[in-house]
């Protein structure tokens, strides 16, 4: 057995010989099956402004956008530029980069864009390989030498929820990505694992209520404010300050006294389905979040 080592020797040109080889179906699934993703071929030469993706496809099922580039040779600073232009004029969540092979450099490279990207955003950096014995066809090897954390377990953990727990998990991962990088938050709050639910909660350093949010997909709506899980006495004596609550926040509060648990909170009208939306509901959810703890902690003094 021999390793192919000039790869142009095989495919001399990227686009025409390369791209071209790529894109047919049996060798997109051995790509599919290194990298974990059920790949459908949309277009090659796919045009990105002036530019051209040498690949994009969707992935089988969930639809998500993928871009992949290729490059038979040492990875170089002009085609992760590329890289990251093309996944942005696409809006690509999944971003292949298939090389001869990866410089260090670039490892790291991937390897930050996976740790300061959105979490459903996956960067694979993949090298290819040429192999034959004696005269025999030569077979292709893909080795994925950089890919996003715990990606196969995001990809389990998705796979099979509805459209609507996946529009939740993604909402509040979004949230984290983006409160993550707040430094007024993260001196506040502390993040919480996302979870394909309606709400999400933030302590307050109590047993007695904590802040939660929530998000309504069929009413087109979100709130925030105080969750008391079993407290009446602490409801009541809350809500005899109502007017605090209105001079803090601007506006009335709904108090809400059902079964054993209490809620104080405030709406705000946003198409949650809408993505463009999420970070101004992110940025609503959290300067409510913000002005109930002060008042909750004002009155509590």
């Amino acid at each position: 057995m021999k390793r192919i080592d000039d790869l142009r020797k095989v495919w001399p040109n990227e686009a025409t010989n390369f791209t071209k080889w790529l894109a047919e179906e049996d060798n997109l699934e051995e790509l599919g099956k290194a990298v974990g993703i059920d790949i459908d071929l949309e277009e090659r030469e796919s045009s990105v402004g002036s530019f051209n993706v040498d690949l994009f496809a969707t992935e089988s099922g969930s639809g998500r956008k993928i871009i992949i580039e290729n490059q038979l040779e040492d990875t170089n600073h002009d085609h992760l530029g590329k890289l990251i232009t093309y996944a942005s004029g696409k809006g690509a969540e999944v971003v292949i980069w298939i090389v001869k092979r990866a410089r260090d450099e670039h490892r790291q490279a991937i390897e930050w864009l996976n740790q300061h990207t959105d979490s459903n955003i996956g960067f694979f950096l993949v090298e290819i390989e040429l192999w034959q014995i004696n005269d025999s066809l030569l077979a292709p090897k893909f080795n994925v030498v950089e890919k996003p954390n715990d990606w196969g377990k995001y990809m389990k953990r998705i796979e099979g929820m509805s459209e609507t727990d996946r529009l939740k998990l993604e909402f509040w991962q979004a949230f984290n990505d983006q409160m993550g990088s707040n430094p007024e938050f993260q001196r506040e709050f502390n993040l919480r694992k996302p979870q394909p639910c309606h709400w999400y909660d933030l302590s307050l350093g109590t047993s007695s209520y904590y802040i939660s949010l929530n998000i309504n997909t069929q009413k087109k709506k979100i709130d925030a404010g105080l969750y008391i899980p079993n407290d009446k006495e602490v409801f009541h004596r809350l809500r005899e300050h109502a007017d605090v609550f209105k001079e803090a926040i601007g506006k009335d509060v709904e108090f809400r006294d059902a079964g054993k648990s209490s809620r104080i909170l405030l709406y705000h009208s946003i198409n949650v389905k809408d993505r463009t939306k999420w970070s101004e509901a992110a940025d609503w959810m959290f300067q409510e979040a913000l002005v109930f703890k002060k008042t909750v902690k004002e009155i509590d003094k």
